[in-house]
């Protein structure tokens, strides 16, 4: 691919072409993680609604064990998103070319890290299985956050329901008809095509991530995290690259 495409990705200067590129390919890997963390763990980490919701259940029965399960996962998530947010911050502050590029890295790294080591410490159930979800939430936290503050909260990449709520409200406002005189000065109203195509297509790429990931996890194992690490160290090498040259010392 050619550098400047790939610079594209995670460079501070946005446009809406690379805001659906970069969230497409995002809701993949997020698909693909959510599904792989399934398989191994059994929970799913990308929705913090169940989470909650598990939460109170278990708080009303009395499972004070898997009560603190939850808010460690929640916890997780939410340091995820303010890692992400500080990273962006700095960089911002700093002017470097890295600032969306450097959180993008880390979770590439922690996916790495986990793909490597997941099949060593699987044996340790009692302490991998909290470790891991707490990780994987990170990781979504991390990355949430990361699209939402690119593309101003018009993007998400986990959050799935928000996804099919908004394409619901885009087909009801497509299906309005619009009776002649009957709104008076009201403007028209009319669904947004391009909005439709990137939410759908978001949908989409998340449910195909979904797929490859259950595919992948059953027939590699925790090794089927490397590539999707491979997929954002791709996607956010180039912005570092020009900070490193900016900065050979």
């Amino acid at each position: 691919m050619p550098i400047n495409y790939l610079r594209g990705f995670t460079q501070p200067m946005r446009t809406d072409a690379a805001n659906r590129r970069l969230g497409n390919s995002l809701a993949f890997v997020a698909g693909a993680a959510n599904a792989g963390g399934f398989l191994a763990v059994g929970q799913y980490t990308s929705h913090m609604s169940g989470i909650v919701a598990a939460l109170s259940d278990n708080l009303a029965l009395g499972q004070l064990v898997l009560v603190l399960a939850g808010f460690s996962a929640l916890l997780a998530f939410l340091l995820g998103a303010a890692t992400s947010a500080v990273l962006i911050h700095w960089g911002r502050r700093h002017h470097t070319h890295s600032e969306y590029a450097a959180p993008l890295m880390l979770e590439a790294l922690l996916l790495l890290t986990f793909g490597v080591m997941g099949a060593n410490l699987e044996a340790h159930r009692v302490l991998f299985v909290p470790a891991t979800i707490g990780l994987l939430c990170y990781v979504m936290g991390l990355q949430n956050a990361i699209i939402t503050k690119i593309s101003r909260a018009e993007i998400r990449t986990t959050h799935v329901t928000g996804l099919v709520t908004d394409i619901g409200i885009e087909l009801g406002k497509m299906g309005y008809w619009n009776r002649p005189g009957v709104a008076g000065d009201l403007p028209r109203v009319a669904g947004d095509r391009q909005k439709l195509r990137l939410l759908c297509t978001l949908l989409g790429m998340f449910f195909l991530g979904g797929l490859t990931g259950a595919l992948g996890f059953k027939s590699l194992g925790f090794a089927a995290t490397i590539p999707l690490a491979v997929v954002l160290i791709t996607l956010a090498i180039v912005p570092l690259l020009d900070d490193i040259a900016r900065h050979p010392h």
